[in-house]
C-alpha cells in the first residue's frame, strides 16, 4: 500500500472469529505484511505469535478485550488487557458495558473506559471503545460516545464485527456525529467490496476493519489512488 493510499484509509484485517487457528494467523500475518496494512487485529490467544510473526514490520498487532457482550467486571477487562499488552499487543479495541449503559449507571461504563484507556495508554498502546450499538437506542449510544471522550479512547468502534457493510456504515455516521475531531471512528464489518468501504470512509470513517482479502485491499488501494490523482 502506497503512503498516499494509506492516509486515505486506514485497512486493518481482522481475525477473530472463534475458531481462527495459528495456521490462519499465518495467513494473516502474510496478508498484513505484503499489503502494509494498518493494522492486524487478532483473538486474545494469538497475540503472542503474532507478535513474533509481524516481527519487525510495521503494521500494528490489535486484540480484543470484553468479546463480545462488554459484561465482564472491571477487574477482568483490566488483566485481560494487562496480559494482551504483555503479549504484545499495541491497540486494544474493548467492548462497552452495554447492560450498565442501558441501565443508567454511567459511572461504571465510564470506570471500565478509564482502566483500560489509562493502562493502554501506559504502555504507549492505543485504545478503541467498541460500540455493540445494534440493541441499544441511538440516544444510548451517543451518550457511550460522549463517555469514551470523557476516557480519553483514540477511537470509537461500530460493533464487534458481525453487522453488515451497510449497518457498519449508518454506525459510522452516528459515532462520527457523537464525538468531537481529537476520536477517530472505526468501522468493522462484513466489507466485501472495496465500495463497502469507501462508504465508511465517506460516513466518517477514519479506520476499516473486516476479514479482508488481497483482491478487497487492491480495489480500495486503486480507488484511494484515484481519488487522490483526481483531487
Amino acid at each position: 500500500m502506497t503512503a498516499t493510499a494509506r492516509r486515505t484509509v486506514r485497512l486493518e484485517h481482522q481475525l477473530t472469529r472463534p475458531n481462527a487457528s495459528l495456521s490462519d494467523l499465518g495467513v494473516a500475518v502474510a496478508l498484513a505484511t505484503e499489503h502494509d496494512l494498518a493494522a492486524l487485529t487478532v483473538s486474545p490467544w494469538l497475540v503472542k505469535a503474532a507478535k513474533r510473526q509481524l516481527g519487525r514490520s510495521r503494521v500494528q498487532l490489535g486484540t480484543v478485550v470484553a468479546y463480545p457482550h462488554g459484561g465482564q467486571l472491571l477487574s477482568v477487562k483490566a488483566f485481560e488487557a494487562s496480559k494482551a499488552l504483555e503479549h504484545g499487543a499495541n491497540q486494544i479495541d474493548f467492548v462497552m458495558n452495554g447492560g450498565a449503559l442501558a441501565s443508567g449507571d454511567e459511572e461504571t461504563v465510564l470506570n471500565d473506559m478509564l482502566a483500560v484507556v489509562d493502562m493502554a495508554h501506559s504502555a504507549l498502546a492505543a485504545a478503541g471503545v467498541i460500540m455493540e450499538a445494534e440493541p441499544l437506542a441511538e440516544e444510548l449510544v451517543r451518550k457511550a460516545c460522549r463517555l469514551a471522550e470523557r476516557a480519553g479512547a483514540d477511537y470509537v468502534v461500530t460493533g464487534t464485527g458481525t453487522a453488515t457493510a451497510r449497518s457498519a456504515v449508518g454506525r459510522a455516521k452516528v459515532l462520527r456525529d457523537s464525538v468531537g475531531p481529537r476520536i477517530q471512528v472505526k468501522a468493522v464489518g462484513r466489507f466485501r467490496t472495496a465500495d463497502e468501504i469507501g462508504q465508511a470512509v465517506m460516513a466518517g470513517a477514519t479506520r476499516v476493519a473486516a476479514p479482508l482479502t488481497g483482491s478487497i485491499i487492491r480495489q480500495t488501494l486503486d480507488r484511494a489512488l484515484a481519488a487522490g490523482a483526481a483531487r
